[in-house]
């Protein structure tokens, strides 16, 4: 499911036990220098990630100072976010001149123990090739390295590298628990582009259906996964963004099922395998 951008209000994009997937939470939050906002969710756990800005979290009586240091955009410098565990009000000050942060949560109700993630923590991750056109790095927030410290929820951002070409390929799925070939995961982006009059066409397709479907992603688009083969490419001359969020159904780790027809080329596009691992 596309949805189009539209000022929000700072209310959910993705609500609580959405139709669609309901194991995911999404809300975009903008304040000034000053403004708080409070945040909890019954058997969600969440991670708050500065788009761009600096903010203050107080979770517990206990306070972490200045997430985030992005001033223009997700281009600009590394990200940082907080782990919220399910049932805890985190209050959130906006201590930069203003800021945007995209709120991700999974379902799950064990309480965990909140942390930071600065930005000599993340996890990096680049693969494709320009002679492929798929060329990407991907910066793990929630990945392999959080395993032991959250529940369900996996949280990264994908660039491309370079302008133009494909992302999410070879074209893959994940919306049967199946292992050891595959699992549930409901899944969300939000898109950015620069310049931001960029765009993109996101493919769906079912599987069981030889033609799928297109949507026209726009700067700040988000778009809704539950099942089905999912790829997506950029304009020529654009670069492309995308915030990730995955929840999983039985697990955390992600396993992608590759389509039969294309599967062949994970073995031709560099650091596939690689970006698979990251998923865990």
């Amino acid at each position: 499911m596309h949805i189009p951008p539209y000022e929000n209000n700072n209310k959910p994009i993705i609500d609580i036990e959405n139709n669609i997937i309901p194991n995911i939470y999404f809300n975009i939050i903008k304040l000034s220098k000053g403004e708080e906002f409070a945040i909890c969710l019954k058997g969600y756990e969440i991670c708050i990630v500065p788009a761009t800005g600096s903010i203050d979290v107080e979770i517990s009586n206990k306070t972490f100072k200045n997430i985030g240091n992005r001033k223009t955009d997700v281009w600009d410098g590394e990200p940082e976010c907080i782990y919220i565990p399910c049932n805890q009000e985190a209050k959130i000050k906006c201590v930069s001149r203003n800021c945007e942060l995209f709120i991700a949560g999974a379902k799950y109700d064990k309480i965990l123990e909140p942390f930071v993630i600065r930005s000599n923590e993340i996890d990096l991750v680049q693969y494709g090739s320009d002679e492929t056109k798929t060329h990407r790095k991907i910066k793990h927030l929630l990945g392999q390295k959080q395993s032991q410290k959250v529940g369900r929820l996996l949280v990264s951002e994908l660039f491309t590298v370079g302008a133009g070409g494909w992302s999410g390929f070879p074209s893959h799925k994940h919306d049967t628990d199946r292992l050891p070939l595959e699992t549930k995961h409901d899944e969300a982006y939000n898109f950015r582009f620069r310049p931001n009059h960029g765009s993109a066409l996101q493919l769906l397709q079912a599987e069981n259906k030889d033609q799928g479907k297109s949507f026209h992603i726009v700067n700040g688009s988000t778009f809704c996964i539950s099942n089905g083969y999912h790829p997506v490419c950029v304009l020529p001359g654009y670069e492309m963004y995308y915030f990730t969020i995955l929840a999983g159904y039985s697990q955390r780790p992600l396993v992608q099922f590759f389509q039969p027809v294309h599967e062949y080329q994970v073995d031709l596009i560099p650091g596939i395998k690689d970006m698979v691992a990251k998923f865990k």
